[in-house]
């Protein structure tokens, strides 16, 4: 970064002190650099004119030209300025409840303004509040392009003049300013490729933009370095990873791996389970460090082919562990690995906050004589009395849920770090995982194990409630068991939400004893008392599990037919698919019901259309991608996706691909950035490297 952009903001002319102070507490600008980094977010044909008639109806921005009358103040407890702009086809009011002492003085009767705003009717009368107002003269002499852009600002810069138009105005500065000092950071090879404009002209044209063909190119050549730069570091990271940490070589497939395929196999393992065993086979048999992302959808089969995996590293003479991030999951695994394992002669041992002093002590020295195989465990894994004699195969399940920092303390389990395979059950769209997880190597296992019938999910609203209840008691009657799940646990002032204790009290009024017998289960309950009652659901003692979302990972009870979610519009795609991932998992046909009231926005709508719609997890998950932004997406912030000035890797999937080739294509052929062609390459990564610049800065 050139020495002028690097100026702090509050030496750039025309920015004192508490303009400074606001632009990098509200925005994080704090230098010229940042200042002509602070891209518009849509720009505004001003060559268009609407009349005053053509406005009626339009729910957009719009410009109309006119002349002014009737200008006046109207007192009261919140006084108010109103004046009408017309022109031959009719009359528009405007209207300030604000700023009137600076608007006032700019509005004369009888002269020709340019207004700006989004026009609304009210009392039967078109008003624009609030509107953007110029005269003719100045609004000539100040436009210099027909797009005008718009520009993010927020309500304490709007108080000091900072609103979107004062922002253009020392941006405009600053670009003028500081152009000569932008530096080119792709080399030409690159830029000819792809025909990308130098980056000056893309900074200036993307501010200051004089046709609309222009402007695209310079979002283009933006976006893509934005992109190209985000890739070229994940991608960089993985390469120096598989340099720098040697693994363990597993050279063979031994007795513990053939006979548990050959014997113990409950199934024969899909397309999609054998190629992902066998890229993780190429991996811990390379003498290379696997650091691997296993994603496949709920049911997909991931757990057992993480034990064939473990049973690669048993027959290698190592170690390996499980750790999930709450009791219940690690619960679940310990018991699916047992019944998996059947009398196959492995030690597999589990360790949770729970387990007691006297059993951690036999545990402990059983784990550092090797005597246990395979340990089990929650967050307990990685305390420092937990000491193993060879550990080589870590698997992490829903890893977003562990820090960085606890997942690094698994590596120093051992002498040289042991392989990692990382299990998601949330799918995760390609182009968000080769930004949250591009210095992983990825596997996907992207089909369903055979008998299992996709679970049919429908939608009721409050007044079928009679109805379910009907259909809930014909399907215990079948002898299945049921889930009816609320966002809740106690009154909410704010949020109208059934209730999780009145749903129970209401159930129990609908299915009562002796007949039924139902179980309780919340966050806020003891340990002890939430696995009560979940060996109860899970031996089949209960017929109705009604709980908060405590269930939504981990649980596995195939009996489990129905999985009703209350006030199903609460609840992100994501989440309703994991909690809808509860059941199907037997031979019986399933069904997921969505219960919601009538009053559900249009986000909600969609969310409820798609669940019905589609089982697919990753069509969920692109769904939910569009909705929510990557933001809110698991990890994100680790990224580098929160700090992306331009580009969006919703609406810019195609060009983060296209960043992703060239990345890994320019890694390729010169790794350590060594060729004369790519130094502008080695000295932005080497100024990413130092921190010096966020993931999306451009010069």
């Amino acid at each position: 970064m050139s020495t002028l952009l690097a100026t702090p903001i509050d030496h750039v002319k025309g920015i004192f002190a508490e303009k400074a102070r606001l632009l990098s507490t509200e925005l994080g600008i704090h230098t010229l650099g940042d200042l002509i980094q602070h891209f518009p977010f849509r720009y505004i044909d001003r060559s268009k004119f609407y009349s005053v008639a053509e406005a009626l109806g339009s729910d957009q921005l719009i410009q109309i030209k006119g002349r002014l009358r009737n200008i006046n103040t109207i007192p009261g407890k919140k006084e108010r300025l109103e004046a009408e702009l017309y022109d031959e086809t009719g009359v528009l009011h405007l209207v300030w409840f604000a700023g009137l002492k600076w608007v006032k003085p700019l509005l004369i009767a009888g002269q020709e303004y340019v207004v700006f705003g989004k026009p609304a009717e009210f009392n039967r009368k078109l008003q624009i509040v609030h509107p953007e107002i110029q005269n003719i003269k100045d609004f000539v002499a100040e436009t210099t392009g027909a797009l005008q852009p718009i520009y993010n600002s927020t309500e304490k810069l709007r108080a000091r003049y900072l609103d979107s138009k004062g922002i253009e105005k020392i941006v405009k500065s600053a670009v003028l300013a500081s152009y000569h000092s932008i530096e080119e950071t792709l080399p030409e090879h690159l830029r000819r490729s792809l025909n990308l404009i130098p980056l000056k002209e893309a900074m200036y044209n993307v501010h200051i933009p004089t046709h609309p063909e222009v402007l695209q190119r310079a979002i283009f050549r933006l976006k893509f370095e934005e992109l190209f730069f985000v890739q070229l570091l994940l991608c960089r990271q993985n390469q120096l990873h598989k340099k720098q940490y040697k693994g363990f070589v597993f050279g063979k497939v031994g007795n513990a791996f053939n006979d548990f395929y050959n014997h113990y196999l409950p199934f024969e393992l899909t397309n999609a389970q054998k190629r992902v065993t066998r890229e993780i086979r190429a991996d811990i048999g390379s003498g290379r460090h696997m650091n691997r992302l296993l994603q496949g959808d709920v049911g997909s089969g991931k757990t057992l082919v993480a034990l064939m995996c473990m049973l690669m590293a048993i027959d290698n003479g190592f170690q390996a562990c499980l750790m999930a991030p709450t009791e219940i999951l690690a619960n679940q695994h310990y018991a699916t690995l047992r019944e998996l394992l059947g009398d196959m002669p492995f030690d597999i041992q589990l360790l949770t906050g729970n387990t007691k002093k006297k059993d951690r002590k036999i545990l402990h020295e059983k784990l550092q004589s090797g005597e246990i195989h395979i340990l089990v465990g929650t967050h307990a894994l990685l305390e420092d009395e937990v000491v193993f004699k060879n550990l080589g195969f870590v698997v992490i399940d829903e890893q977003h849920r562990f820090g960085v920092a606890q997942r690094a303390r698994l590596w120093k389990k051992n002498t040289n770090p042991p392989h990692i395979l990382i299990m998601s059950a949330t799918p995760i769209p390609r182009t968000l995982a080769m930004t949250l997880y591009g210095d992983l190597d990825i596997s996907v296992i992207d089909e369903l194990p055979p008998g299992r019938k996709p679970v049919k999910t429908l939608h009721y609203y409050e007044e079928k409630r009679l109805r379910l209840f009907g259909f809930l008691k014909e399907q215990i009657q079948l002898g299945r068991q049921v889930y009816i799940v609320y966002p809740l646990i106690e009154e909410s002032e704010t949020l109208d939400l059934a209730n999780l204790y009145e749903g129970y009290e209401a159930i129990q009024r609908a299915f009562p004893k002796p007949n039924y017998q139902i179980g309780i289960v919340h966050g806020k309950q003891k340990p002890e008392d939430k696995s009560f009652e979940m060996n109860r659901f899970q031996k089949g003692e209960t017929q109705i599990l009604v709980s908060t979302t405590v269930i939504e990972v981990g649980v596995n009870v195939p009996n489990a037919s129905v999985m009703v979610i209350e006030n199903a519009e609460r609840f992100g795609l994501s989440q309703l698919h994991q909690l809808r991932g509860r059941v199907g998992r037997g031979a019986e046909q399933s069904f997921c019901i969505l219960m919601t009231s009538y009053k559900v926005s249009a986000e909600g709508k969609t969310r409820i259309e798609t669940m019905c719609r589609t089982n697919d997890g990753f069509e969920i998950a692109e769904v939910d991608l569009k909705l929510r932004g990557p933001g809110d997406m698991g990890g994100t912030r680790q990224s580098g996706i929160e700090d992306l000035k331009i580009a969006d890797i919703v609406k810019d999937n195609q060009l983060l691909l296209l960043a992703r080739q060239y990345a890994e294509k320019l890694l390729e052929n010169d790794p350590d950035f060594l060729h004369p062609e790519n130094q502008l390459i080695a000295r932005k990564y080497a100024e990413l490297q130092k921190g010096r610049l966020n993931w999306g800065r451009i010069s």
